[in-house]
């Protein structure tokens, strides 16, 4: 029996990433000891998986941001840099990061060493604790690629290349590292050197495919079986109603015109809508400006259990996380995905790529393409057949059964 630490910021969506938290349920199911750690506000959701958590003041992560100053008052280009450096700060803050290795050091002296150490992509606190305990580390959810050239950087961002590198080296004198678990080119970021295990297939990186490094297991994925009930609401529904699934994670869910737009496109198109709001609040007064602005039928959510509703969801509108664009893959539905942030820009790009559905901007979005698209996908069999194509790929790879094998390896290796 090997002993793991699965390591996360405290978000829901950075439990996911296609299979991360099914991995770790992988693993205690084949009979090894499994311990979750993040902070507190995660701890329902990994209990209720079955999995032991040990909660850390910090893990690195700075979340949630400081609020943005005015951008109104602010120069264009120096509105740029701010958005950079804000996400830069997300998970290279000094402090924040220095705080969550030192938590996880402390976790290592009371409850004794891992014998593999699975993070999600964006932890840099992980990434210098397993180096400072000797431990492998596996990066869950991201591939391991070749750092860009720097010919190929808009000054912003050779700007703050260099700064990542300095926070780097200064996190790494603190601890005495060597920095083994980084990209150290122009474009810093947590790289293992043992093992990068990505939910999807190869080809869903296929404008990637040269940038690539061997480290790289893709494990795909498929749909599990519910082993709940299914909601009331959802039974409620007649079969043969087409369902369109609306949602914009568990983040960016303030953006309340998105899911009237969506919901709109969707009715007209003809599938009932189901709106997934999130469980963040919202003032009474707007959720019920929300409700007036929806087509009549729709089902207005906090959460909905994906494993019953996608069977019966002919399309999903999204924000391009990494979670749900995956869930649509496995389930082979075709997909609009509107970025807001982050790695989303990447996956609607690859949404596209793969042809299995729409990569739009909020511009887009202003200009009715919502509606344009949800017809167009609908009526187009030949995105419905890439989509399911695409999913038997994924089923095919073995998914978190696989990736637990490939941990397994890696914790009997050192």
């Amino acid at each position: 029996m090997a002993r793991f630490w699965f390591i996360s910021a405290p978000l829901y969506g950075h439990l996911d990433w296609g299979g991360f938290l099914l991995t770790a349920q992988a693993l205690q199911q084949r009979g090894h000891e499994v311990l979750w750690i993040s902070e507190e506000p995660i701890r329902t959701a990994v209990a209720e998986a079955g999995l032991p958590f040990a909660p850390v003041r910090r893990t690195g992560w700075l979340w949630p941001p400081p609020p943005p100053p005015d951008l109104t008052a602010i120069p264009p280009q120096q509105v740029v840099m701010l958005r950079y450096r804000r996400a830069l700060d997300t998970w290279l803050s000094e402090d924040w990061v220095g705080e969550g290795v030192q938590a996880l050091l402390d976790l290592a002296q009371d409850a004794g060493l891992p014998d593999a150490i699975a993070a999600d992509p964006f932890l840099s606190a992980a990434a210098l604790a397993a180096e400072a305990l000797d431990v492998p580390l596996a990066v869950c959810g991201w591939p391991a690629m070749k750092t860009l050239n720097d010919g190929l950087l808009f000054p912003v961002q050779k700007t703050l290349a260099v700064e990542s590198q300095e926070r780097i080296t200064r996190l790494c004198r603190r601890f005495g590292l060597r920095g083994v678990n980084f990209a150290h080119g122009p474009t810093p970021s947590v790289l293992s050197p043992r093992l990068h295990i990505s939910y999807f297939n190869d080809y869903w990186y296929q404008a990637d495919r040269d940038n690539l490094l061997p480290q790289n297991l893709f494990v795909g994925g498929s749909p599990r079986p519910p082993t709940t009930a299914p909601p009331a609401w959802l039974t409620a529904i007649p079969t043969g109603t087409p369902l369109a699934f609306i949602t914009l994670g568990s983040v960016f869910t303030g953006d309340l015109g998105f899911f009237s737009w969506a919901a709109q496109a969707a009715a007209r198109a003809g599938c009932l809508p189901v709106v997934a709001i999130g469980r963040n609040p919202i003032a009474p007064e707007e959720k019920a400006r929300l409700k007036a602005a929806l087509p009549p039928a729709t089902r207005l959510l906090n959460w909905a259990p994906l494993d019953h509703v996608l069977p019966r969801t002919r399309l999903i509108i999204h924000h391009g996380g990494m979670g749900t664009t995956h869930a649509a893959v496995i389930h082979g539905i075709p997909q609009m995905a509107v970025p807001h942030a982050a790695d989303q820009r990447s996956n609607a790009r690859r949404i596209a790529q793969a042809k299995v559905g729409l990569n739009l901007s909020a511009q887009d979005v202003r200009q009715g393409a919502l509606q344009r698209g949800a017809q167009a996908l609908l009526s187009d069999d030949r995105v419905r057949q890439h989509a399911l194509r695409l999913a038997a790929d994924f089923a095919a790879l073995g998914g978190p059964d696989r990736a637990a094998a490939a941990l397994e390896a890696l914790a009997a290796k050192s």
